[in-house]
């Protein structure tokens, strides 16, 4: 999405941000105190230096407080809700590539202890 609006670099300035945000550098200052996961990295001289992650955080910020009208305290829950997300969403494909690849975590031990009682739950079936 961003990729369209920023430059192709590395870190960029607040004043570059400001440019492509349409957000003046004081607001960004302020949402910087405000939203824990809008942490941009700094120099040796003190001067913020932003990522495109970092603007793509910014985005979401001014979309949830713009666009969607969120209050501060809505659009932190909205950004951690969607963190715990994808987190969560993240671990349950790298089990399932683990699964799949036969590099499953579970103890072998359980997983004949869990057969043992299907093959019971089939047979009890069965018999009914």
């Amino acid at each position: 999405m961003i990729d369209f609006f920023v430059p192709d670099k590395e870190y960029f300035s607040i004043k570059e941000v400001t440019k492509v945000v349409q957000i003046p550098a004081y607001v960004l200052r302020y949402w910087e105190s405000e939203f824990k996961l809008l942490r941009p990295a700094r120099r040796a001289s003190g001067q913020r230096k932003y990522t495109k992650k970092d603007i793509e955080q910014i985005f979401k910020i001014k979309d949830l407080l713009y666009m969607k009208k969120y209050t501060i305290a809505g659009a932190k829950k909205a950004l951690i809700s969607e963190k715990r997300k994808t987190k969560q969403t993240s671990s349950d494909q790298q089990f399932q590539l683990n699964f799949e690849m036969g590099q499953s975590r579970v103890n072998p031990s359980i997983i004949r202890e869990i057969k043992k009682e299907l093959e019971e739950i089939v047979k009890i079936l069965k018999d009914q």
